[in-house]
């Protein structure tokens, strides 16, 4: 089951463009994507370009069991959730034959999902490896885990949530948080049965998608909806669902079913902090969005900054929007863009150029490809940087820089004369997620007009100008290709002589030779997320400000004497954590977090790194992001996310389940003042919503 994994970034498909208009405002209208619907088209759901999703490796089979298992529950996590809606005499009842359901108004549905958020989640050690799908003929799943682990793969009877479900599934408007529709976990057709989600072949751990369904099977559920003789219908067909699975497996809980008939007007009005997308069809930000949440952070992260005088990177802006008009000129970088030095000349060299926001594009980084790129797409990268130089400082030059034949004139860039233009202009290199295509343009035109050598302008770009991007290996090669060029055309270069350029580009520093072209990804000012191929960077790291390296199941390979140069107590290895769903990551917690502030105390970043990058080390950016900016883990999840660029990161369903439980410590901590442990605990999402909304992010990026 081992194997081995690079995190090399794979071939990007094109994509339509999309605006940072995508982002959408709390009063916009949207249509949600389902499970079941991927058909239906959603402005909230419209992936970032170029994200994909790593697979991480499990590790390989124990020789023996562990010889420490995950420590006993207490008996607050053994007995059942206690439940508002359980045992459910105080509701109306309504009988038919031998099944049974509920009537509930929606006082009580608010009041139901407000203390099911303050109740303790059952232990990880209860409820895995049962959440990870265990289907009797899968036969790979259930070797995986009988190898690895004895604990109980039974339903688990400690498991009572609340499901709220949209009799008409329609979760585009009038949705309640966690509503989910019946088709995600009914079988369509049935009189009534629940569907079975456990995957019947293959291996994974990381089965968000199953999620809603299996919590739906271990909850009281509550039908809601406007039109009386659906929800009544479809509570009938959940109670007989409910009735065969009982029979099915005796030893469960029994669950109930309840049935909501009032206008959705009277929660909007009355309890609209449960109502995620009102009757209009808009987010009301009352419940947490991972879609919008997300692109407020990825927005937040990627908002335009000055990287040079009166030149500006950052995302898309709206068309016709306040950020747009800030600016006189945008290049957009996309995959389908040219190379069209000419058109940014025209505007120069125009004195009657009226139009105030041209809009002009540039090829995406990564796909001018070595070796096949020609000297002509170097002089349109040069050309590019020239013209935006001229258009940004006020300048035109008196005479071209090309002679008869059309070719580039090598001579020294000072040799122009120069005169002042009316008013120099306002520039925004921009793409979709305000990072990945521009990257290429951003560094080569911030090496041109500083006369830095691009390995320190890549370096200062992120580290000075407070930049995050992502390069590919493509990138490097074409940029150390036309340093030279970069400089030498350069007017901050124009008093340095022919060898005084090529020394500075001799010089390359050390890490340069084994950069893929992605930096780690900086989480916080403090804490980095990286692979284990910048932990195997040494000289990379001490270059970005990062003096302490925390491995979580990894360890990295160094040449001798650098660890003894880099400081032992700067190191700190997590042994014998695999991305395998089992082994736990809770109890590592502390210690790693205490580590990282000590970094933070010392005035140095820690680099956080695993495997691949995207799990187990993750899971510790996010704890850390959950305790010091005191988030929940939803909203610490999308800002790691955000901040992890082009790799989406995955832990895995118990990492996920074990940073909800982290939450609830989280909480209970900061109300110590009281003797009741669940005072001050309160979730935003259940966890059945959690994973619903990470599979349908997901899903764009899957393969």
């Amino acid at each position: 089951m081992s194997r081995t994994m690079t995190t090399v970034a794979l071939p990007r498909p094109i994509s339509p463009h999309r605006s940072s208009s995508g982002i959408v405002t709390l009063s916009s209208p949207i249509a949600i994507e389902t499970i079941n619907n991927p058909q239906i088209p959603s402005a909230a759901a419209a992936p970032v370009p170029n994200k994909h999703i790593p697979i991480c490796p499990t590790g390989p089979v124990p020789v023996r069991e562990p010889n420490t298992p995950p420590p006993s529950p207490g008996r607050e996590d053994v007995r059942r959730r206690s439940s508002l809606l359980y045992p459910p005499e105080k509701f109306e009842r309504l009988e038919a034959g031998p099944l049974s359901i509920y009537k509930i108004n929606p006082n009580d549905v608010a009041a139901s999902l407000d203390y099911l958020s303050r109740q303790p989640l059952p232990d990880p050690s209860l409820v895995f490896p049962w959440f990870h799908g265990l289907h009797p003929n899968n036969h790979i799943q259930q070797t995986f885990f009988s190898t690895r682990s004895k604990a109980v793969r039974q339903i688990p009877n400690c498991l009572r949530g609340i499901t709220t479900v949209k009799a008409d599934g329609d979760l585009a408007f009038a949705r309640l948080k966690g509503a989910i529709a019946p088709n995600e976990f009914m079988q369509p057709g049935s009189d009534g049965e629940f569907i079975e989600v456990d995957p019947r072949e293959g291996f994974s751990v990381r089965n968000f998608q199953i999620q809603a369904a299996k919590t739906a099977i271990t909850s009281d559920i509550i039908v809601y909806g406007e039109d009386a003789g659906l929800v009544r219908k479809l509570g009938w067909e959940i109670a007989s669902a409910q009735a065969k699975w009982r029979r099915k497996h005796e030893s469960i809980p029994k669950y109930n079913t309840f049935i909501c008939i009032s206008p959705f007007s009277d929660f909007e009005k009355k309890h609209g902090s449960i109502v995620s997308v009102d009757s209009e069809g808009r987010l009301t930000g009352a419940v947490v969005d991972f879609f919008h949440q997300e692109r407020v952070e990825m927005y937040t992260m990627t908002k335009a900054t000055e990287i040079s005088c009166n030149v500006w990177m950052g995302p898309t802006p709206e068309p016709g929007g306040e950020e747009e008009h800030r600016y006189d000129v945008l290049v957009e970088c996309s995959d389908l863009g040219r190379l069209n030095p000419a058109a940014l000349q025209a505007i120069a060299e125009s004195s009657n150029y009226e139009e105030r926001h041209p809009y002009l594009d540039f090829p995406s980084s990564g796909s001018i490809l070595p070796p096949t790129w020609s000297h002509a797409e170097a002089d349109g990268i040069l050309d590019t940087c020239k013209w935006l130089w001229h258009l940004s400082h006020g300048t035109v030059p008196t005479r071209s820089d090309t002679d008869v034949d059309g070719d580039s004139n090598m001579s020294d860039a000072s040799s122009a004369t120069e005169v002042e233009m009316v008013r120099p202009r306002k520039i925004l290199i921009h793409c979709a997620d305000g990072y990945t295509e521009s990257t290429m343009l951003g560094i080569a035109y911030f090496s041109y007009s500083t006369g830095r050598p691009v390995p320190q302008a890549w370096l200062d770009l992120h580290t000075k100008m407070r930049r995050n991007f992502f390069a590919y290996p493509t990138d490097v090669n074409l940029l150390t290709s036309i340093a030279p060029r970069l400089l030498h055309e350069s007017p901050v270069c124009a008093d340095k002589s022919l060898l005084e350029i090529t020394n500075l580009v001799k010089n390359e520093p050390k890490w340069l030779a084994s950069l893929d072209g992605s930096f780690p990804s900086r989480i916080l000012d403090y804490m980095y997320l990286g692979n284990l191929g910048h932990a195997n960077n040494p000289d990379l790291l001490r270059a970005m400000g990062i003096g302490q390296i925390l491995s979580v199941g990894e360890t990295a390979m160094w040449r001798d004497g650098d660890l003894e140069a880099w400081g032992t107590d700067n190191v700190l290895v997590v042994e014998k954590v695999q991305d395998n769903g089992i082994d736990p990551l809770t109890k590592e917690f502390e210690k790693c977090l205490e580590f990282i502030d000590r970094g933070r105390r010392n005035g140095t970043a820690t680099l956080v790194h695993c495997r691949v990058g995207v799990s187990r080390s993750a899971t510790i950016c996010i704890a850390e992001v959950m305790r010091t900016m005191n988030l929940s883990f939803p909203r610490a999840y999308c800002f790691v996310r955000a901040r992890r660029l082009n790799v989406i990161i995955q832990p895995h369903l118990r990492f996920a389940y074990e940073l909800l439980k982290w939450e609830e410590l989280l909480q209970s901590r900061r109300h110590q003042r009281s003797d009741n442990s669940t005072r001050g605990i309160r979730r935003e999402l259940e966890w059945g919503e959690i994973a619903r909304e990470i599979a349908l992010m997901n899903r764009p990026y899957a393969r």
